[in-house]
């Protein structure tokens, strides 16, 4: 199969290819591990979002008769199972966003992922913004990180959650009231 003919391939197509030949389970990775691993790699760093995606396509790959279509899409199932280990790394994602609101413009530790993940994510993540996120509890996170990296729309995040649509509007509301806050608070202090 070429990666043409797998772009032209529906998801309910694919689902079923797979799961009558495993194999072709290279298919799902080729379409969307780039976009776990930008998501994994924007919550946490360049080296943990290469292990949480990998990981990823390990759990699903496992588990891929357990998927529900009628439950919602691949995507959101995968993204799902990728902030579901990312809750792992709940105190190191925490810690890295302390230590980018106290680095300031400073680089946390000059390495090369360092580096390239601060490149990247250098208009995104102002410390302000880094302090703001650490202060947002679980859900919040999850439903902005889900939003603003992975780029999900709220009935994906929903899916990717196992919560209701309802729910997504509500975490991001009160997220985004807590971030204009602490971003506030530190415009007034800083």
């Amino acid at each position: 199969m070429t990666a043409e003919t797998r772009e032209q391939v529906s998801e309910a197509e694919l689902v079923d290819r797979f799961r009558r030949d495993p194999e072709l389970f290279t298919a799902v990775y080729d379409r969307y591990f780039r976009d776990i691993y930008l998501y994994a790699a924007g919550r946490l760093d360049v080296q943990v979002g290469e292990d949480i995606a990998a990981e990823t396509f390990c759990v699903a790959f496992r588990d891929r008769e357990r998927f529900d279509p009628g439950r919602g899409g691949l995507r959101p199932w995968l993204f799902g199972i990728a902030t579901n280990l990312m809750a792992r790394h709940r105190r190191k994602e925490a810690r890295h966003y302390r230590a980018l609101a106290r680095a300031g413009d400073e680089p946390v530790a000059d390495s090369h992922e360092n580096r390239v993940l601060n490149s990247v994510a250098a208009e995104r993540m102002k410390p302000q913004l880094a302090k703001a996120l650490a202060a947002l509890n679980r859900g919040e996170r999850d439903v902005v990180t889900l939003v603003s990296l992975g780029q999900l729309s709220h009935q994906e995040v929903a899916e990717a959650l196992g919560v209701s649509y309802g729910t997504v509007g509500s975490r991001l509301s009160r997220a985004r009231k807590k971030l204009h806050n602490v971003i506030d608070q530190e415009d007034l202090h800083g």
